[in-house]
């Protein structure tokens, strides 16, 4: 599970479309509707919000309102009920090292893209749910070491 601290605009069509999968997925553990994944550590910053299922809702209305601007037709019925999103804070450490590891899948998968995000942006902007602070890499963050 991937929840992207970036802005959806920077994924390409196939890691836009798996954010969507894998943020409803987790909009279903958050509600308690299914079993697996809920000690996954990419939650953690849901779940320390006064309301992690508005918070996950939010999150997907984003992830929406970025497929549809591409002409996608993502279901907005699965959203669930944004009551009173929070913005939540994202360290810059964090994004730089989601920065890298979009990069490396985007080398792969699309370079065009790559090389659009790696020469655009000196630093990334976040998903709009999120407030960038000062900071290093999240403690929820799985780091994995460069190839």
């Amino acid at each position: 599970m991937r929840l992207w601290s970036l802005h959806p605009r920077y994924l390409d069509s196939k890691g836009l479309v798996a954010l969507w999968r894998e943020a409803l997925l987790a909009q279903a553990v958050l509600a308690d509707l299914t079993r697996g994944y809920r000690n996954h550590p990419q939650l953690r910053r849901f779940r320390q919000c006064d309301d992690p299922s508005s918070q996950i809702a939010a999150y997907l209305a984003e992830v929406h309102a970025e497929a549809t601007a591409r002409g996608y037709r993502f279901d907005a019925s699965k959203i669930g009920r944004v009551e009173q999103a929070q913005p939540m804070p994202v360290n810059r450490g964090q994004l730089d090292y989601e920065t890298r590891h979009l990069l490396a899948k985007l080398a792969v998968r699309e370079p065009a893209k790559m090389l659009a995000l790696a020469h655009g942006d000196p630093q990334p902007q976040p998903h709009p749910l999120f407030r960038v602070v000062e900071g290093g890499v999240a403690e929820w963050e799985i780091v994995t070491p460069p190839d």
